[in-house]
């Protein structure tokens, strides 16, 4: 039997048990489940960073907001499917104070979580050309949006944009939109996985091929503000958050409240769209619609095909939110620093064992330290290491499940790992070290 921190023996049973090929190829809830099983049996605790939860309390300027609206009776009745008034007058002043961009608020629509401000939006924009087929992923990306695509039959394509930073990011992008086959592209910034952050030179590079395609460019803003190199934080005044509307309006956002509002259990984002994409005429979806306007379609064709609005509670919790960062009485990105602070110290510990950080620089700027964070170890694939640190107590996901072409990365989140956990982090890292010697 392996000397291993976690018994050898029970992880080895579970992992069979489970039915998985590979432990490195497996989803991220694949994972937890598995993690959640050895866990049980065995009473050790994991380092566990496969997911991107939230590990700080909920705003409770929210709770108090939502609690006072369930109490009102607002759970007998049915939302409007684009939200109530003055949620979408919030986010209209969000996206201003903290973007510099004018939206109207018809165009800013709460959704049940990002996701599926996704999920509508491929079924929506991707039917604007019945000639184009879908959605160009900059990755690398988060795994679900491809599962969207592919669950609604539509088809993508996708690069690493690991090796086409700056200026090189436009010869390669405008390969793919000059085939025509493109209906959207997109990425996340702050990056999930990388935690790379897109420059203005590439933002503008984005942008203009956009305008000049005519594609319409899905932003996923998860980690809002929370590239902590920089303080996006006051209201109204910059440095503002970096966004690909500066330089187009073929735009669409998704800005999430599970990460900088730790609200991720109401299941309660915003989906912003463009002025002028709201008002397209886009005679090809008549195919699905009853409307060839995008915003008509969007919101009373797929948002209400979807799931008739999103919880009329939690609407009033991120209203109550969002007017508090809007006016100044709370700061957005001060409670979601101790990330950053994490992710330095982990990171620490992992480089001072032999691994490696695998994203590394954003055009020769070292990364910042955030939600996540990538690494690798000489000699092994990203999954071949995930495979064997499961035995060391340590959980995360393959870098191969996330459109990477670093097969031999590993992402790692530290939202759920505890300062109390770094010893037993650093034992179990010094551990697989002195059992794998480079």
């Amino acid at each position: 039997m392996k000397d291993t921190p976690i018994n050898f023996e029970i992880v080895s049973k579970h992992i069979k048990e489970s039915g998985l090929p590979s432990v490195g190829k497996a989803s991220i809830r694949e994972i937890k489940k598995l993690i959640d099983n050895i866990e049980a049996e065995t009473g050790e605790k994991y380092i566990r960073m496969e997911m991107g939860i939230p590990g700080l309390p909920p705003t409770q300027i929210g709770v108090e907001a939502e609690i006072e609206a369930l109490k009102k009776g607002v759970a007998a009745i049915y939302p409007d499917i684009y939200g109530i008034p003055q949620l979408k007058t919030e986010i209209s002043k969000f996206v201003k104070l903290f973007m510099d961009i004018d939206v109207d608020p018809q165009g800013c629509i709460p959704t049940v979580g990002s996701m599926q401000g996704g999920i509508a939006a491929f079924l929506t924009i991707n039917r604007m050309h019945k000639e184009r087929e879908g959605t160009l992923f900059i990755d690398p990306g988060f795994p679900v949006h491809k599962q969207q695509v592919r669950v609604i039959g539509q088809d993508y394509m996708t690069f690493d944009v690991y090796n086409y930073r700056g200026e090189k990011l436009r010869d390669k992008l405008e390969s793919y939109l000059k085939t025509g086959k493109v209906s959207s592209i997109l990425y996340s910034n702050p990056n999930n996985p990388s935690w790379i952050c897109f420059t203005e030179t590439e933002l503008k590079i984005i942008g203009e091929l956009a305008t000049k395609y005519d594609v319409i460019v899905l932003e996923d803003l998860a980690y809002f503000g929370m590239d902590f190199r920089k303080d996006y934080s006051q209201p109204g005044k910059p440095p503002y958050q970096p966004t690909v509307a500066k330089y187009t309006d073929n735009w669409v956002f998704f800005i999430s409240s599970s990460k900088v509002f730790s609200y991720a259990g109401q299941r309660i984002g915003m989906m912003v769209i463009s002025d002028k994409l709201f008002n397209t005429d886009a005679p090809d979806l008549k195919r699905y619609y009853n409307s060839s306007n995008v915003g008509y379609a969007m919101i009373f064709g797929t948002m209400y095909a979807l799931s008739s609005g999103t919880s009329h509670s939690a609407q009033y919790a991120l209203t109550a939110m969002l007017k508090a960062v809007n006016e100044g009485r709370s700061n957005i990105t001060e409670p979601v620093k101790e990330y950053g602070e994490k992710a330095k110290i982990m990171k620490k510990l992992f480089t001072g064992n032999g691994f490696e950080i695998v994203y590394d620089k954003d055009e020769g700027e070292p990364i910042a330290d955030g939600f996540y964070f990538t690494f690798s170890y000489p000699g092994f694939t990203g999954e071949k290491l995930l495979n064997e640190l499961i035995y060391y107590g340590i959980s995360a996901i393959s870098l191969a499940i996330t459109g990477s072409e670093r097969l031999e990365g590993i992402r790692a989140c530290v939202s759920l790992v505890q300062r109390a956990q770094f010893p037993d982090l650093e034992y179990r890292l010094k551990k697989f070290q002195k059992d794998h010697r480079v």
